[in-house]
């Protein structure tokens, strides 16, 4: 699994990077400090996600230069909420041709995210994508090709990639403490409200698509490309709106299996969201993973961690800070993106297969 280990030993960079940081305190803030702020943009308000432009206004290393959105309605809706309140509205070709520009979010309704990040793209501009990256592997292969050859970065919008509880776990992998990985098991799970239930059922994928996506995306990060993925879905509510809210996929490996279980059914799901990994040396539970704690057991003492069963805390957690630090650096040349183009085709492939779709929709 040559692309798990390389994520790993990133992650093992980016955690000695972070002590190394914490070392030298005032010298690397006074150095952030007196540099320019990357110009960026926002074409959307329509993702469940948009919203996130709040942590980049809020950061010293951007400066939010404007926001798209045609729609009259969504715009009229957004304008009155804290992360859109005050910023220029422009059209699209306004945003892209402004000087400086470097970055722009990507937060329009799935079906439109493909064809306005490939429009970013063109403009020579670096992209957040929000997820999932459309029905298309083609297309979305085809965007990392055309990235990739003008040296522009594309991060995926998935909310648990700086999450502490999965960077520690990350950290344990890459030094063999959890052994190697033979089982994961994945719950991401909610109640949706009707209406929203009418707007996911547009997509065929159902709720793996709109959920199950942030934690196969950890599965990858764990195990690599799967050899096989078996979708088992279903449409359990008595609502009768097409769409699958039950859904569960079972992933292969030559010596590991991981399953990915997904519903928009399940009362109070956030609490029950998790993730564990079961390696021949240890395994680790997180639960849940929007306020994550942790339970470790490993075989033998390691580090400051004991052998047996031990309850692992972590500080509170805000989604996208650390993603939004990341983009900056990497925007800088400072450091290398730590998610590779193969790792975010394999996600797709594995998401795709997970909710039963093909792997060759749309032109190439």
């Amino acid at each position: 699994m040559p692309d798990r280990r390389r994520v790993l030993k990133q992650f093992g960079g980016v955690l000695a990077g972070g002590l190394l940081a914490g070392a030298t305190g005032s010298h690397a803030q006074a150095q952030e400090a007196a540099r320019p702020r990357i110009k960026l943009g926002q074409i959307g308000v329509t993702h469940a996600h948009a919203s996130k432009l709040g942590v980049y206004r809020n950061s010293p290393d951007y400066e939010v230069v404007g926001i798209v959105e045609p729609d009259p309605q969504a715009r009229q809706r957004a304008e009155s909420q804290e992360a859109f309140r005050g910023l220029p509205w422009m059209t699209q070709e306004q945003l892209l041709a402004t000087p400086g520009l470097e970055a722009v979010l990507v937060e329009t309704r799935v079906r439109d995210l493909l064809s306005t990040a490939e429009t970013c793209i063109a403009a020579g501009k670096h992209v957040h994508i929000d997820k999932p990256p459309g029905q298309s592997l083609p297309h979305f292969r085809r965007i990392l090709d055309a990235a990739a050859k003008q040296n522009l970065l594309v991060q995926m919008g998935y909310m648990y990639r700086y999450n502490p509880a999965i960077v520690m776990l990350r950290d344990l992998l890459q030094r063999g403490w959890l052994g190697e990985p033979f089982e994961v098991h994945a719950v991401m799970s909610k109640v949706v409200p009707p209406v929203s239930r009418l707007q996911l059922a547009e997509y065929p994928g159902g709720i793996m698509f709109e959920l199950g996506c942030h934690v196969l995306d950890l599965v990858v990060g764990v195990l690599g490309t799967p050899t096989r993925v078996t979708p088992f879905a279903r449409h359990s509510s008595t609502v009768d709106d097409g769409l699958l809210d039950n859904m569960l996929a079972v992933l292969d490996y030559p010596r590991a299996t991981a399953s990915v279980k997904a519903s928009g059914l399940e009362v109070d799901g956030s609490e029950r969201r998790h993730l564990v990994v079961c390696g021949t040396e240890g395994t680790m539970h997180i639960q849940p993973l929007d306020d994550p704690s942790a339970r470790l057991a490993l075989s033998k003492s390691r580090g400051q961690y004991r052998a047996g069963y031990q309850e692992i805390s972590f500080p509170k957690y805000s989604r996208y800070i650390a993603d939004a630090a990341d983009m900056a650096q990497v925007i800088r040349k400072a450091k290398q993106a730590d998610f590779s183009a193969q790792h975010d085709l394999a996600v797709q492939a594995a998401l795709l297969q997970a909710c039963g779709l093909s792997l060759d929709n749309g032109s190439a």
